[in-house]
């Protein structure tokens, strides 16, 4: 029987628009009929009379209606690839408790969440509230008063003591708040590995490779690739093979990124491309894969048609629920044979405020999200909570909540890639990685313009 991973002792998971309603009354429907006539005539001529005497003022008269309440409209400029719905829904439970505040809330596109922001930094056109990622870039606009400081909210003061390193600018500022903690994984068909007599999940890339030929034998597609979201094609085969070719053999490649001096033009860093191009080579993964999206991807696998989905723990609820089939998960073997594999470990794409007019009511949103507003996105995805309090009402799955207990006992983790490289080459990276699947480039090729952009970033101070 498989077991994903070796497991602990398990233990607890740590820890609409405004309504109108139409106005009613109450009013008497009683006859006079005892009322004689004359006496109603009598009050009716009186009533005309005033009403005579009155009109020739009547356009001095001044008006006494009180002035309409007050209402402050934020923007709030989220990414959101598979939770847009509880986006609304938070935004609209917060204006019906908050009735002085409206929320617009507007989705990122494209591949990156610093591809939206960028643009808007530049116009000076940035929203009240934003998504934004745990890396320099997001760090440097706070240093430059763009990003408001978040340190004093109540949401800060929750965080996991850990993610907050991942928040925490040079200067010392707090400029987001996390989304969840995040970590990557290979979800997989369990009915799929049976039939396929897989008895064993995979220690290293060489037995990944051999559990993907057994699947392949047995008829089934062994792995999904997002060749038309390169975002996670980064999340996934690009940051384990980053952890476990990088990462793994040099303790300070951070500070040497920073100094431009990491090396990355090298034979393990196009090792990272060129088993990104071998699944598809052996045909290990699913026709038109450079045509799948991100939703593509995860109907392909809820729909049985692969058996292995490289994903992260906020695609859980997804991912493990609603199936035909039983889903296991195990830690990308991303590894050569007798070395030590390096989980991702880190912290989502999270919530930012922009110094605006507007930053105390978008505080107040914020607050929200990571407050009452947190238990709506957590049911829809099921991830690890950030949060340190009311953690029992919080919603995960124990398997999720077992594997990232048991990954962030490693002694070498890497962080998600959108934390890990300047945010310029990210950008790069995606087209890159692209290029390398449709054979326009070699990996080798590849890893000359990763190196080539990661130490022009250094070079230029750029984030």
């Amino acid at each position: 029987m498989l077991s994903s991973i070796e497991r602990p002792d398990r233990r607890a998971v740590a820890r609409s628009l405004p309504c109108f309603a139409s106005p009613t009354g109450s009013y008497r429907t009683g006859s006079e009929r005892d009322v004689r006539q004359s006496h109603f005539a009598r009050l009716l001529s009186g009533l005309i009379g005033l009403l005579v005497l009155s009109g020739c003022h009547q356009q001095d008269a001044p008006i006494t209606s009180s002035p309409p309440p007050h209402r402050t409209s934020i923007t709030a400029l989220i990414w959101a690839p598979d939770w847009p719905e509880q986006m609304l829904q938070i935004a609209a439970e917060f204006s019906k408790l908050n009735p002085d505040v409206q929320v617009d809330v507007q989705f990122m596109i494209g591949n990156s969440v610093e591809e939206n922001i960028k643009p808007r930094v530049a116009a000076g056109t940035l929203p009240d509230l934003l998504s934004v990622n745990p890396n320099a870039y997001s760090a440097e606009l706070a240093d430059q008063r763009v990003l408001a400081d978040v340190s004093q909210t109540s949401a800060w003061t929750n965080m996991l003591a850990p993610l907050k390193r991942d928040w925490t600018s040079r200067r010392g500022k707090g400029f987001g708040i996390s989304g969840g903690v995040a970590t990557t994984m290979i979800y997989y068909n369990r009915e799929m590995f049976e039939k396929a007599g897989i008895d064993k999940l995979p220690a290293n890339f060489d037995e990944f490779l051999r559990v993907c030929a057994q699947l392949k034998r047995a008829g089934f597609t062994p792995l999904m690739l997002n060749g038309a979201f390169p975002n996670m094609l980064g999340n996934g085969p690009f940051a384990s093979g980053f952890a476990n070719n990088v990462i793994a053999h040099e303790p300070n490649w951070k500070s040497k990124m920073a100094e431009g001096t990491l090396d990355l033009d090298t034979p393990e860093v196009a090792d990272i491309f060129a088993r990104m191009a071998l699944l598809p080579e052996r045909g290990y993964v699913q026709a038109s894969f450079m045509a799948t999206g991100y939703d593509d991807g995860m109907r392909l696998f809820k729909e049985g048609k692969v058996a292995m989905a490289f994903q992260g723990s906020w695609a859980a609820g997804l991912l493990l629920h609603g199936n035909r089939f039983a889903v296991g998960v195990f830690i990308p073997p991303w590894n050569k044979r007798g070395e030590q594999v390096v989980p991702v470990l880190g912290s989502e794409t999270g919530f930012a405020v922009c110094e605006t007019p507007n930053k105390a009511a978008a505080m107040r949103f914020l607050e929200f999200i990571a407050g009452k507003g947190f238990p709506i996105l957590q049911r829809k995805r099921h991830n690890i909570s950030p949060f340190q309090q009311h953690a029992e009402t919080a919603v995960s799955d124990p398997e999720i909540a077992d594997y990232t207990n048991t990954v962030s006992r490693y002694l070498i983790t890497a962080s998600p890639y959108y934390s890990t490289l300047p945010s310029n080459t990210l950008e790069s990276l995606h087209g890159l990685m692209q290029d390398v699947l449709l054979k326009k480039m070699s990996p080798r090729q590849a890893a000359k313009r990763l190196d080539e952009s990661v130490k022009n970033e250094a070079k230029m101070h750029y984030k």
